[in-house]
C-alpha cells in the first residue's frame, strides 16, 4: 500500500492508502492460512531453530579441535566417529578442561539430535495423514519436509495462477532489470520463502548427485543437455524452479507426478 499513501506516515493516510490499494483490480492477495497450515508452518520454524543451533554448536566443537591442531572431515557423521578417540587419545593437546568442555558441547549436540527427531517424527505423521503431501512425494526429490513445508506456505496453491509464478515466489527466477526494449538477467532474485527455496534447491543437488536415474524422470533429457552447458550451481537453481513447478502443477491438479517415460512404457 505504500505507493498510495500521500505524503507522510499517520494512521489516517495508512487507512486510506489500504482501501486504496484493495480496490485495485490486479493487486494480488494472500490467502488465510488454516489452522493445520499454522501448526506445520510451526513445526518447521522450530525445526530450523533446531538445526542452525546444532550447527552452530558442531562448529563449536570443530573450532575447538582446529585450535590445537587438530583437523576432522566435514560432516556430521564423520565428526561424531572421530570424537570418541580423539578425546581419549589426544590427550597430548588437549587440557582436560578442554576435554571435559568438548564433553559438554557433546551432550548439548546429543539433546538437539533428539529434538530434531522428535519434532521430525511429528511432522512425517502429519504428512502421512494429508493427502496433499502425499502427492507432493510422488515429485521426484521431494520428502516429507519438503512436502509439508509447501503445503504449509501455499495450501493448494491457489494463490498462483500458474507454476511459472509459483517458482517467481520462492525467487527461483533471475532479476530482471529491463528497459528500452532491453532485457538483461541478472542473479537469482531471492524472494518469497527462503526457507522453502533452500530446501527445493538442496534437492535439486541431490538429484543431480545420481546422473543415471535422469531419464525415469520427465525432465530427464531437458536436464541432461542443460547439464552440458550450464554452471553446476546454476544447473541446480534451474532444476529447483521446475521442480517447484511440478509440485505446484501436482497441488493445484489433485493429481500425482507420472512420468512421461513411465506413462509411455505402461
Amino acid at each position: 500500500m505504500k505507493p498510495f499513501r500521500k505524503s507522510h506516515k499517520n494512521d489516517f493516510r495508512d487507512a486510506e492508502a489500504t482501501a486504496e490499494a484493495v480496490l485495485r483490480p490486479t493487486m494480488r492477495f494472500v490467502p488465510t492460512k488454516t489452522v493445520e497450515q499454522l501448526d506445520l508452518q510451526a513445526l518447521h520454524r522450530v525445526r530450523s531453530r533446531l538445526v542452525s543451533q546444532r550447527t552452530a554448536v558442531v562448529n563449536q566443537i570443530r573450532t575447538f579441535l582446529l585450535e590445537r591442531g587438530i583437523a576432522v572431515r566435514q560432516g556430521l557423521r564423520s565428526l561424531r566417529q572421530a570424537l570418541p578417540d580423539i578425546l581419549a587419545k589426544r590427550t597430548d593437546v588437549l587440557t582436560l578442561r578442554m576435554v571435559h568442555l568438548i564433553e559438554g558441547l557433546v551432550q548439548d549436540w546429543h539433546h538437539l539430535d533428539g529434538r530434531i527427531e522428535a519434532v521430525t517424527e511429528e511432522i512425517e505423521a502429519l504428512v502421512a495423514a494429508d493427502e496433499a503431501c502425499q502427492r507432493l512425494m510422488s515429485v521426484p526429490g521431494v520428502g516429507p519436509i519438503i512436502a509439508s513445508a509447501m503445503v504449509a506456505a501455499i495450501g493448494n496453491g491457489a494463490a498462483f495462477q500458474r507454476g511459472r509464478d509459483f517458482g517467481a515466489w520462492l525467487g527461483l527466477v533471475p532479476r530482471q532489470i529491463s528497459t528500452g526494449d532491453r532485457t538483461v538477467l541478472g542473479r537469482l532474485s531471492k524472494r518469497g520463502n527462503s526457507y522453502l527455496r533452500s530446501l527445493l534447491i538442496q534437492a535439486a543437488r541431490v538429484l543431480l548427485l545420481w546422473p543415471a536415474k535422469w531419464r525415469q524422470h520427465s525432465f530427464g533429457a531437458w536436464l541432461t543437455a542443460a547439464s552440458m552447458r550450464l554452471h553446476h550451481n546454476v544447473l541446480a537453481a534451474a532444476l529447483a524452479n521446475k521442480l517447484a513447478r511440478i509440485a505446484w502443477s501436482v497441488l493445484s491438479q489433485n493429481r500425482v507426478y507420472e512420468p512421461r517415460a513411465a506413462a509411455m512404457a505402461g
